[in-house]
C-alpha cells in the first residue's frame, strides 16, 4: 500500500473530525456573533447580527414568560412572601424601625419633629378636640360617671391636713378678712335703717330686765356710736378688731373647723344630692362654656416648648427604649394575623404594581450582547463545549464510515 492510497482512508476521519468540531464551534458563535448588523453597502449581510442578538426582544419576552409562568407564579410568591414574613423576622423589622425613628429623634437638631408635633397639639386643642366635645356633650349621660367617680375617689375622701388648714385659715385672715376689710364691712352694715330695725327687734322681743334697759336706754345710740368711732378712729378701730379676733380664738376656731369639713360627715342622702349637682354642674358648664375653654387653650399654650418637652422626655426615657421589644413583639403579631387572612390578595395586588414580567423584559433588552454572551456561556459552558465535542466525534465517525467503504470497494471490485 503506498503513501497515497494510505492516505485516502485517513483523510476522511481527520477531515471529519476537523469539520464537525470547527462548524458546530461556528453555529454556536453564531447564535452571538456578530453582535451587530453588518453592511455592504446598503445591502445587510445575512446572518447578521447573531441569531440571539437579532431576537433579544423576543427572547426577552419568550424569558419573561418562562419565568412568570414556571418560577414566579402567585402561589410561589405567596409561599416566598409567607418564608419571608415570619413573625420573628418582621418583630425584627418593626424593632428596627422603631429603634431607627427613636434614633432619628436624638440626632434632630433642627426640631422637626417636635414642630410637627406642636402643629398636632395645636390643632387638637383648637380644632379637633372641641369637634369632640361638641358632639359627646349631646349624649344624656356625658360625663355623667366620670364625674362621679372622680367625686367618690377624690372629693368624698378629701380633708385638710392640720397644716393646709392653719395656711387656709391664715390667708382667710389676714388676706382675705383683715382687720381694714372687717372695718369697713362694719360700717357698711350700719346704716340708718338696719340699726332702727335692731333696735325695734330688741324692744319688742326682750322681757324682764332687759325689756326695762331696751326701751328705757335702747341699742340704736349706742350703733350709731360704735359706727361713728369706725369712720373716725380707724387705727383705733382695726386694732381693736385685731385683739378680738386674737381674744376669741377666731384663727383656732377656723383652722379645727377647717380641719374637720369633710363630706364623710355628711348624712348620706345629702352627699348623693351634692353629687348630682356637682356632676350637672360640671357638665351644663362644659356644655356651654367648655368648649370655647379647650378652643382657646389653642393660643394660650406654648405649644413648641411642650412639644420640646414631650420630644426631651422620650429621648430620655429609659422606659420607651426598654418598651421598644414589647411593642415590636404586639405589632409583628398584629401584622401576622393581617397577612394570614389577606397575603393572597395583597400578593395578587402586588404583581401587578411591580411589573415583574415587564422588569425582566426591560433588564434582558438592556443587556448587551457581549454581556448575555458571556452570561449564557457562564451558565452552559460545559453543556455548549460538550455539543462542539461531539460535532468533531461525529465528524471522525462519518469519515471513519467513508474510509471503511472506500477500503471495502478497493478490496472486493
Amino acid at each position: 500500500m503506498t503513501l497515497f492510497q494510505l492516505w485516502l482512508y485517513i483523510a476522511p476521519p481527520v477531515v471529519g473530525t476537523i469539520i464537525g468540531y470547527f462548524t458546530n464551534d461556528v453555529a454556536i458563535q453564531m447564535l452571538f456573533r456578530p453582535y451587530r448588523a453588518v453592511y455592504v453597502g446598503k445591502y445587510q449581510l445575512p446572518f447578521t447580527p447573531g441569531l440571539i442578538p437579532r431576537n433579544q426582544e423576543r427572547m426577552a419576552k419568550r424569558v419573561s414568560d418562562t419565568i412568570m409562568g414556571s418560577l414566579l407564579t402567585p402561589a410561589e410568591l405567596q409561599r416566598l412572601a409567607k418564608r419571608l414574613l415570619q413573625v420573628e423576622r418582621v418583630q425584627a423589622a418593626v424593632e428596627w424601625l422603631l429603634q431607627l425613628g427613636l434614633d432619628q429623634l436624638q440626632d434632630d437638631k433642627e426640631q422637626k419633629t417636635a414642630k410637627v408635633l406642636a402643629k398636632i397639639l395645636r390643632d387638637l386643642a383648637g380644632e379637633s378636640l372641641p369637634r369632640l366635645l361638641k358632639i359627646w356633650s349631646r349624649r344624656p349621660q356625658f360625663l355623667q360617671g366620670q364625674i362621679e367617680r372622680i367625686f367618690d375617689r377624690v372629693l368624698l375622701d378629701f380633708q385638710l391636713s392640720s397644716d393646709q388648714s392653719k395656711q387656709l385659715t391664715d390667708w382667710l385672715v389676714d388676706g382675705v378678712l383683715p382687720p381694714e376689710v372687717l372695718r369697713s364691712a362694719l360700717v357698711d352694715f350700719l346704716t340708718d335703717r338696719n340699726i332702727q330695725v335692731i333696735d325695734d327687734s330688741i324692744r319688742e322681743k326682750s322681757s324682764g330686765t332687759y325689756w326695762v334697759v331696751a326701751n328705757l336706754f335702747g341699742v340704736r345710740n349706742t350703733l350709731l356710736r360704735l359706727r361713728t368711732f369706725c369712720l373716725d378712729e380707724r387705727d383705733a378701730a382695726n386694732k381693736i378688731i385685731v385683739e378680738l379676733v386674737t381674744a376669741l380664738g377666731i384663727r383656732k376656731i377656723l383652722q379645727e373647723w377647717f380641719q374637720n369639713v369633710s363630706l364623710q360627715n355628711l348624712p348620706v342622702v345629702t352627699v348623693k344630692q351634692l353629687r348630682t349637682t356637682v356632676a350637672d354642674s360640671v357638665r351644663d358648664y362644659i356644655k356651654t362654656q367648655g368648649i370655647d375653654l379647650i378652643a382657646g387653650l389653642k393660643d394660650a399654650i406654648d405649644w413648641d416648648g411642650v412639644a420640646i418637652l414631650a420630644i426631651g422626655r422620650l429621648r430620655s426615657s429609659a422606659v420607651v427604649s426598654s418598651s421598644l421589644s414589647m411593642v415590636g413583639s404586639e405589632l409583628s403579631v398584629v401584622i401576622d394575623r393581617y397577612l394570614e387572612k389577606d397575603l393572597e390578595q395583597i400578593v395578587a395586588q402586588v404583581i401587578p404594581i411591580l411589573s415583574i414580567d415587564q422588569v425582566i423584559i426591560d433588564r434582558v433588552k438592556a443587556t448587551s450582547p457581549e454581556d448575555l454572551e458571556g452570561a449564557i456561556q457562564g451558565i452552559v459552558k460545559t453543556e455548549l463545549q460538550g455539543i462542539v465535542t461531539l460535532g468533531g466525534v461525529l465528524g471522525f465517525v462519518v469519515g471513519l464510515l467513508q474510509s471503511g467503504i472506500l477500503y471495502w470497494q478497493n478490496t472486493h471490485p
